[in-house]
């Protein structure tokens, strides 16, 4: 569609807004349009008094700035008299007026809804708390357009003040979701069939016997039609045979490999060969040098073809374009460019990177970076990193915007052994961007949960649908840099006005179940949790705890997550009396107050994990007789007086008890979260409680908030899918 290079931006006068909005669903107040103020007493009597009254035009944005509002008109002399005085306020520059007789709406809530082009994601629709409630709270939620019945309903959920909305207020009922989301589902159809409006405002919606109604609104035109391209769509073996020269290369070429310690050719090439890379390796040196004990080659011309896949480049920006030419006449596929100079360093970098970018279309060639830290893919123990480390193998795959954020995440899985699968650094992601990732993380067999960092997204529609199709069958874990220093939208609106870029983003993850981490720490837990653990199959959770404060403050953490610590069922009380004193809590949190024995901690975490009615299980208490056990093995009376036998005793029973959490986790497929500041402990002295759970395969966390954080996680994920299971 043709585009307009003077786009003219129109705003409609709410009586015409209301009309456009009825079209899509909207409901409105009764009311009248009249021409003249000795119309509008008649026009207050059809209706029925009170009304409100105004004056209404075109150019007439802010009403209540200018006092052109009138309330509560209970006579049709008032309302005359309240006409002629609005009529003597128009300016010149008001244009055509006229004067809005409508029916009073009285309620208790205001809403806001409305919808705004995001010039990164499209057009979005917005929820929030509306009046005088928006300015001051700010309590707003986006999900971009088209959405469904559910995603609409969904967005309240997102609400800080979400009771307001969902629960009874000052004697009302509360308010009609269905009724909201038919509102929401239609401003979003609206933003699709309607290219021509730039943003629709309606505020605020008064709730009247649990109906939103709309008592003003603003419409602003574009005469710039809102087009995008259809986002190219790849079938899954194709995605994969783009990357597999990348991730699964028969051999790489290391370009610019160094006998100098300190240079990123020495280092990449010595991390391949330290790991174990199992293809061949080429490296090549202008001078032929002999590095690691190999000999290198002097040109690319030299290697063998159809020998190497890869080639991971670190030769200077200007010497790349002949490099990739070379490079592809032997075959090579992919490329990892490490080497800076780019875009990052100003216009010639500029000029370089979009030269770089064309000769790798020109050839055909997946092009990963420049400005990259490297690329890990350990089904062929492949370590093409400038840096450390190399994590354990596993079934998490990684993305990241920025290289020391990337190493930050496989620090976190070489300390607790959760392992990776596969994990790139996308540099300045000239080429290939980190929706080009998730497409393929979607498709690759090997990879169950994905975790990304990201500082910016230049394809908003691409990167959409590649979170959709990813998210509709495994967990996308998002850590989000940049949003304190995002821009706000200039706007006619307060639409327009509260689209951030970070709530834009905020609803998007919301709308399209990704999972929007606080933290580094966070995020990688949480998808460690759900690349080590079962989906937890509702809210209802028990804490096991011998640690009796733990206990207080985990069930504390997971009334303020939401999560519901049910009432110890009775037969499960009945039986835990069985097998300790009866002094233990009786009640959830389980507190066995020492009572137990040297098999009752694995006896209860299978009793209450494979009771119908839990959930999940907060596991506290780890490490502790460990812990004594280092006390003992430490001191000056070890191994005497029995110290040595009990140290023993210590800490198999500390392994007991990890290993049967994740026993009865696996065996009864349901999340059991172990939990231990002692964890700190396991580099230290080599706790055997934490150690036993990493031997495991799962993570042991560090306090009983960031375990119900990560269960939170998981829950949320889950019921994502089940609605995107019940409802697509």
């Amino acid at each position: 569609m043709k585009r307009s290079t003077e786009p003219q931006i129109l705003t409609l006068s709410e009586y015409e807004s209301k009309r456009v909005l009825v079209g899509y669903g909207g409901v409105i107040s009764q009311e009248v349009l009249v021409q003249d103020p000795s119309e509008a007493g008649r026009a207050a009597t059809d209706i029925g008094l009170p009304v409100v009254l105004k004056l209404c035009g075109a150019r007439i944005a802010h009403k209540t700035e200018r006092q052109l509002v009138r309330l509560g008109l209970d006579t049709a002399q008032a309302v005359e008299r309240a006409a002629h005085e609005l009529w003597a306020r128009r300016r010149d520059d008001d244009g055509e007026v006229g004067l809005l007789v409508a029916e009073m709406v009285a309620g208790q809530r205001e809403l806001i809804a409305g919808m705004v082009r995001d010039p990164q994601f499209g057009p979005c629709v917005l929820l929030g708390l509306g009046g005088v409630l928006t300015e001051v709270l700010g309590d707003v939620v986006f999900a971009l357009a088209p959405l469904s019945h559910t995603q609409a309903r969904a967005m309240v959920e997102g609400l800080r003040f979400e009771h307001l909305v969902t629960q009874p207020f000052r004697g009302e009922e509360p308010v009609d979701l269905d009724a909201l989301a038919d509102l929401l589902v239609g401003l979003g159809r609206l933003a699709v069939e309607r290219p021509d409006i730039e943003s629709v405002d309606v505020n605020p919606l008064i709730v009247v016997d649990g109906k939103p109604i709309a008592v003003d609104a603003l419409v602003v035109t574009n005469t710039t039609l809102h087009t995008r391209p259809p986002v190219q769509r790849h079938a899954p073996e194709d995605i994969l045979e783009r990357f597999r020269p990348l991730f699964h290369p028969r051999g790489v070429v290391v370009a610019g490999a160094s006998s100098h310690p300190g240079k990123f050719g020495f280092v990449s090439l010595h991390n391949l060969r330290r790991f174990g890379y199992q293809g061949e390796i080429f490296p090549v040196n202008r001078d032929g040098a002999e590095i690691l004990g190999q000999s290198s080659y002097r040109t690319v011309e030299e290697i063998p073809p159809d020998k190497a896949d890869l080639v991971f480049v670190c030769t200077p920006a200007a010497a790349n374009v002949e490099l990739l030419r070379s490079c592809a006449k032997i075959g090579v596929r992919a490329a990892f460019v490490a080497s800076g100079g780019y875009r990052e360093a100003g216009e010639e970098g500029r000029r370089l990177e979009n030269e770089l970018v064309a000769t790798a279309q020109e050839l055909g060639m997946l092009l990963a970076g420049p400005n990259g830290q490297g690329v890990i893919s350990t089904p062929v123990s492949m370590c093409a990193q400038i840096v450390a480390p190399y994590p354990p193998a596993g079934r998490l795959s990684v993305v990241s915007q920025s290289g020391n954020l990337l190493s930050a995440f496989l620090n976190y899985s070489v300390q607790t052994g959760v392992g990776v699968n596969k994990a790139i650094s996308a540099g300045n992601s000239a080429h290939t961007n980190i929706a080009d990732y998730l497409e393929y993380f979607t498709a690759d067999p090997d990879t169950d949960v994905v975790l990304a960092y990201l500082e910016g997204v230049p394809d908003g529609p691409h990167f959409i649908d590649a979170v959709r199709g990813l998210t509709q069958r495994k967990p996308l874990v998002v850590v989000k840099g940049g949003a304190a220093a995002e821009g706000q939208r200039a706007a006619l609106s307060h639409t327009g006005s509260l689209a951030t870029d970070d709530r834009v983003f905020d609803g998007l993850c919301r709308q399209f179940g990704v999972l929007r981490a606080p933290t580094i720490e966070h995020a990688f837990e949480w998808a460690a949790t759900l690349a080590t653990q079962p989906l937890p199959q509702g809210r209802r959770v028990v804490v096991f705890t011998t640690v009796g404060g733990w206990g207080v403050l985990t069930a504390d953490a997971c009334a303020q997550a939401g999560l519901d610590l049910i009432p110890l069922p009775q037969d499960l009380v009945e039986t835990i009396s069985t097998l300790v004193p009866a002094r233990w809590s009786h009640n959830n949190p389980i507190d066995l107050a020492g009572g137990e024995t040297r098999d009752t901690v694995p006896q209860v975490l299978d009793l209450v994990c494979g009771h119908p009615e839990v959930d999940a299980v907060l596991h506290l208490g780890l490490g502790i007789q460990a812990a004594t056990a280092h006390g003992f093995k430490g001191g000056m009376f070890y191994p005497d007086y029995g110290l040595e036998r009990m140290a023993g005793f210590h800490e198999n029973q500390e392994r007991r008890y990890a290993t049967a959490a994740a026993e009865a986790s696996d065996r009864h497929q349901k999340p059991v979260l172990t939990t231990t500041e002692l964890v700190y402990t396991a580099a230290e002295y080599g706790n055997a409680g934490p150690l036993a759970v990493r031997e495991a395969g799962r993570v042991c966390y560090p306090s009983a908030h960031r375990a119900v954080a990560a269960l939170r996680a998981a829950i949320e994920y889950a019921e994502f899918r089940r609605r995107y299971d019940t409802t697509e």
